[in-house]
């Protein structure tokens, strides 16, 4: 299966590189639209010393953890996010015969290679953060690190799959998942204390940004020594389950789109 995502893989670019103009274009593209989210955090500071007590430095690394995440799910899991079109044309019909997971061919269908410049962007400012700020390094702050990339990893990918369930039942109105995708990456980029307590039960148990980079960052910045709060991310696991299910139940109500 990883040879198969590799080819995959290389196919994907080959035909994006066709194109070599657009490609450039897109790409510098991509370079503009992840700094304006990074100047306007560093604008927001030259008025404000801190938020709710975040440093500029902690918001950053909060940033730049999130937008890791969603970065690396828009370039190697874009087909997820795009299921609808796979819907639409009869597409997965063609998946149903083959022998591979319908979820593995929906990976390999499309990377955007392109978005792979915010992933590069997105670990230069938790660079530029993690050596302005005073940590005490030691092999938790290893593991709450690395902890926390992966969970904004599985986490936007577990609201792609979710988002790609809602396709079982109409391709119409999928605006909505701009909510919790765009829309979540947009609020998580803060710490989460920040806003109204409704919004941070919402965004802690319910759709689990909070264990992201929230909890394991109190923790990592030595506001707390709880090891609850170093090992938070991987509540994302848990949220995983239903969206996977959601997904699984969808295709076994799939009818075909009659191609």
């Amino acid at each position: 299966m990883v040879k198969l995502y590799i080819n995959s893989f290389k196919n994907n670019i080959k035909i994006q590189l066709e194109y070599k103009a657009s490609f450039i274009m897109n790409s510098i593209s991509q370079l503009f639209v992840f700094f304006t989210y990074y100047f306007v955090i560093i604008a927001l500071f030259n008025k404000f010393d801190n938020i709710k007590g975040f440093s500029v430095y902690e918001v950053l690394l909060c940033f730049s953890i999130i937008h890791f995440g969603f970065a690396f799910n828009e370039t190697f899991f874009r087909g997820i996010d795009k299921f609808e079109d796979l819907v639409i044309d009869g597409s997965l019909d063609r998946f149903l015969v083959r022998p591979q997971g319908i979820l593995f061919q929906v990976l390999c269908t499309k990377i955007d290679f392109v978005k792979i410049f915010r992933i590069l962007q997105s670990l230069v400012v938790m660079i530029i953060a993690l050596v302005n700020l005073d940590i005490h390094w030691n092999i938790g702050k290893v593991i709450v690190l690395i902890l926390m990339m992966m969970a904004s990893v599985l986490i936007f990918f577990g609201l792609f799959v979710l988002t790609a369930s809602y396709c079982f039942i109409t391709i119409q109105g999928l605006e909505v998942k701009n909510l919790f995708t765009d829309g979540g990456k947009n609020l998580a980029q803060y710490p989460i204390s920040i806003y109204r307590k409704g919004i941070v039960i919402f965004f802690t148990f319910i759709i689990p940004y909070g264990f992201i980079n929230y909890y394991p960052l109190l923790y990592f910045v030595d506001r707390t020594d709880n090891m609850l709060y170093m090992l938070s991310p991987l509540l994302v696991f848990i949220f995983l389950i239903p969206c996977l299910l959601s997904f699984k139940i969808g295709m076994k109500h799939y009818n075909s789109a009659g191609s």
